[in-house]
């Protein structure tokens, strides 16, 4: 990312020597509260961060929506990941993440908020090569395409418009499909919204549903049958938590549904289980929950050999480079801009959305550039 505007230097650097870690916490109240099946929001919030190098480069990317660790977060970076980065060659990638992985090995401490902190780093630090060798991330992360068919997460229980109302506001926005919240109500009362969906976005728009993990196996496998006849892309973890593996693997079977999860997935190493066990076809692994770009690019090989497509769970400005990288890459996510104000509002230079397909940057790096004054608006400072 580039918050200045300024115009990157092609020449290469052969070495990133890390001097210091800048990080700026975000946090946007939104405009009303968001609900899915069991959970809901009211603030959207993310860490920009910056790996300043002796070389004069400066790695910028900001990642995570967590809201009430964000300060932990932040102070995880500084206390726990900074002094095992200072001094080490950025170019050095691996051992960067190898050395910041032990921030997720405290077993008293919610897992993620690690994860995040080292996805911030992870992030940045790429952001950081691709500056120096003068390569947008997704060529240098494979570059299969630039441009990206993009996607709004949508369909929020209680919305102050009807469903037909929200997806022709997605299709103004010039966006390609949605993935429609469920797993709150009953199976026939969601496959009721659901059908609202289809019938409104017509059968040219990509409609996928997400349960959030809300549903029993059957009642997952009731909702899926339902909307059979509705062209329903995929579903999206539908059942819950506690036997996630075996009963997706089981709605997948028994009602011939493509199945979607990974987005809770800790590790590369949950979603090659996921894999294994034949519970999925689609894999959206988040790199800005899970440790960052490093560790998603593994998920990614892994979903290669078992012939599972690639998503990401929302994080455009990170996942559009990822999933455009490699052959097996589906659809970028987003939020509507009421949801998600950061992504589209703090990137000054965010490409406009083209018959439902985004165009990468040929800037080096992310090739964002952030708008300092939304940086500065919504910067919060941890109480003291």
């Amino acid at each position: 990312m580039s918050s200045t505007g300024e115009t990157i230097a092609t020449a290469t650097v052969s070495r990133l020597t890390i001097s210091r870690i800048e990080t700026i916490p975000v946090r946007v109240p939104l405009g009303r509260v968001y609900r899915g099946s069991h959970y809901q929001m009211t603030h959207r919030s993310t860490i920009v961060t910056r790996v300043h190098t002796e070389e004069g480069i400066v790695g910028e990317a900001y990642a995570g929506d967590e809201d009430a660790g964000l300060f932990e977060i932040d102070e995880i970076i500084h206390r726990e990941i900074a002094p095992q980065l200072i001094g080490e060659d950025g170019m050095a990638t691996e051992r960067c993440w190898q050395r910041a992985r032990p921030t997720t090995f405290n077993i008293l401490r919610d897992r993620r908020l690690g994860l995040v902190a080292c996805a911030c780093v992870d992030t940045a630090i790429w952001d950081a090569v691709g500056k120096a060798l003068g390569q947008p991330l997704w060529r240098l992360w494979g570059g299969f395409r630039n441009t990206l068919p993009m996607i709004s997460i949508g369909g929020y229980y209680d919305s102050p418009i009807s469903v037909a109302e929200q997806v022709a506001e997605l299709r103004e926005r010039g966006l390609a499909g949605m993935k429609f919240k469920v797993g709150g109500l009953d199976p026939a009362s969601d496959a009721k919204r659901f059908k609202e969906a289809r019938a409104a976005a017509g059968p040219d728009f990509i409609l996928a549903a997400d349960a959030n993990q809300g549903w029993a196996p059957e009642d997952a496998i009731a909702f899926a049958r339902l909307v059979e006849g509705d062209d329903l892309h995929w579903f999206e973890e539908p059942c819950q938590w506690h036997n996630d593996r075996r009963a997706m693997r089981d709605v997948r079977m028994k009602a011939g549904v493509r199945v979607c999860a990974g987005q809770s997935e800790f590790s590369a190493g949950g979603c090659r289980d996921l894999m294994a066990e034949g519970a999925i076809d689609v894999c959206n692994f988040d790199a800005s929950w899970s440790g960052g770009p490093t560790e998603w690019r593994r998920v990614a090989g892994m979903a290669l050999s078992y012939d599972v497509q690639m998503g990401h769970h929302e994080e455009p400005q990170v996942s559009t480079h990822l999933l455009a990288s490699i052959p097996h890459g589906l659809y970028a996510e987003c939020f509507d801009p009421h949801r998600d104000p950061i992504w589209w509002n703090m990137i000054a230079n965010r490409p406009p959305l083209v018959d439902g397909t985004i165009t990468l940057p040929h800037t080096p790096g992310l090739g964002w550039e952030l708008d300092l004054d939304y940086v500065e608006r919504y910067r919060v400072v941890a109480p003291a």
